[in-house]
């Protein structure tokens, strides 16, 4: 799964790499991220092959919800059953989006305690998670925007720490994955695949993670570890 990741660069270098439009909607970098919380979130525009940057609420409430608390059990979505579950079928067929991040975070028991590890590609550069978005009405008439991440099996990386990890789609991929005319639910599940192991590193980090108020760079950074919790 992925519950928390980093997004640690200004909105205009994210605008920068992933060639986007922006509409009004501010970004300060970010060092830990939690579900409910907005987050950026890039579509592509359904009249004009421009990609957009917006933020959405982490947690897909389906548009047919009847309360927002599902959202907290769908900050994920399993690739290898989206296609068929009522919350992610449709999204998955013309509500395709990308998640920008640059890290993510994972956790392994270790005794009575959880020790946290930080997963990056090549040394922390920009990336983006397979996203799906929808929209709900709340009581007040308001649409919230909201998102979920779409997971995988683990490659070698992140096997070590979890059975699961989140899609990060090759970037040769996100033009086929935002496009809104794109409909063929097999072709851009074949997207959905672990990411190449060699680009990836894991490191230990600091238990800071593990609480929501701390979101500043001592958050990711490496720590030494009395031993290697992974493989001993």
């Amino acid at each position: 799964m992925c519950g928390r990741y980093r997004l640690s660069r200004r909105k205009e270098l994210i605008e920068e790499y992933f060639a986007t439009a922006s509409e009004e909607d501010e970004w300060s970098p970010r060092f830990n991220i939690a579900p409910t919380q907005p987050v950026p979130v890039i579509r592509q525009n359904p009249e004009e092959p421009i990609r957009e940057l917006s933020l959405m609420r982490w947690g897909l409430i389906p548009s047919w919800a009847k309360d927002p608390s599902v959202s907290a059990s769908m900050i994920n979505a399993r690739s290898e059953t989206a296609s068929t579950k009522p919350a992610f079928r449709d999204a998955l067929e013309s509500r395709r989006c990308l998640i920008p991040a640059d890290g993510f975070y994972e956790w392994v028991r270790a005794g009575k305690t959880k020790q946290p590890y930080c997963f990056e590609i090549n040394d922390g550069e920009l990336f983006a998670f397979a996203g799906l978005w929808d929209r709900w009405k709340n009581p007040s008439g308001e649409w919230v925007k909201t998102c979920t991440i779409l997971t995988t099996t683990p490659n070698a990386v992140t096997s070590a720490v979890h059975d699961r990890m989140p899609v990060m789609l090759d970037p040769d991929s996100y033009d086929l994955w935002l496009d809104p005319g794109m409909q063929n639910v097999a072709a851009v599940s074949d997207l959905l695949k672990p990411s190449d192991a060699r680009a990836m590193r894991c490191y230990p980090i600091s238990t800071r993670i593990n609480y929501v108020a701390n979101d500043d760079e001592e958050c990711s950074r490496p720590v030494e570890l009395a031993q290697n919790r992974l493989f001993a």
